[in-house]
């Protein structure tokens, strides 16, 4: 779904870069210590914690060689406290309580056991230690895919089935609800926005056509015809825009979500 790294760093790695902060804001994390990004892809959260906590270490895990070949390639001397490799979020090969905390950034809901690795985060996570997500609020205020889809399923009743706003975990409550599942304590849920600006039309539309995530794969299937062009118009009407060319400004929004570790897990 995510399948390049490239692609998706055009498509939603700017958008990750400026939730990373935030996330990070809200999730208290320590000035100093080890802390494990689950999830990484492209290492927007892993670069960011390095950036704004210089005396922690990270590591980064992702089950994309691409990704963290990626990931790795934007490495510089400043980010040598940064570690990334490849690894199943739901295996974690990593003793318990290595970690200070564990963070993930708007990947737990494509893992195919979001139970599992919320368990594994919290057991490789210390004592009274965080662990901390975020995920995008896609039936509501991630305003460039709710957009998407609310033109696409206007014009294609079939969309209906591919409709981000189906995904888990995207609705208020649910990482809670998840988190305690989990035995976490001290659990606070809240939404985290953001926005972006873009250039032009084409700066929003032309990622869609790399084909990554639902709605790029939604766009691949039904192909460069009448039908693509009609999508693209309607959005473009949708955003209220006269000219291609005018630079405008969407919202993002994600539940974000932290709790901590018992002393007794």
């Amino acid at each position: 779904m995510f399948t390049n790294a490239h692609a998706y760093d055009r498509f939603m790695g700017r958008w990750s870069r400026l939730v990373a902060p935030l996330l990070i804001e809200f999730a208290k994390l320590p000035e100093s210590g080890q802390i494990l990004d689950v999830g990484c892809g492209i290492g927007s959260l892993a670069f960011t914690i390095a950036r704004l906590r210089p005396h922690c270490n990270v590591l980064g895990i992702d089950a994309s060689s691409d990704y963290i070949g990626y990931a790795k390639s934007q490495i510089r001397s400043s980010s040598r406290r940064i570690q990334l490799k490849v690894g199943d979020a739901q295996n974690l090969p990593f003793p318990d309580a290595m970690f200070d905390s564990s963070l993930s950034l708007l990947v737990l809901n494509f893992i195919p056991d979001a139970r599992r690795a919320v368990y594994q985060m919290t057991r490789v996570t210390r004592p009274r230690g965080r662990v901390v997500a975020a995920v995008w609020d896609y039936g509501g205020r991630m305003e460039m895919l709710r957009i998407f889809w609310d033109a696409a399923v206007a014009l294609d009743t079939d969309a209906e089935r591919f409709d981000e706003r189906k995904m888990p975990l995207c609705h208020e409550g649910e990482l809670s609800a998840l988190w305690r599942s989990a035995g976490l304590y001290d659990i606070s849920e809240h939404p985290l926005e953001v926005k972006m600006n873009f250039k032009s039309f084409p700066d929003y539309w032309d990622p869609f056509l790399l084909g990554q995530g639902p709605a790029g794969a939604y766009v691949r299937r039904i192909g460069k015809d009448r039908s693509l062009m009609t999508l693209r118009e309607d959005l473009r009407e949708r955003l209220g825009l006269q000219d291609e060319t005018t630079p405008f400004t969407l919202h993002g929004q994600v539940w974000a979500v932290r709790g901590s570790v018992p002393e007794s897990k």
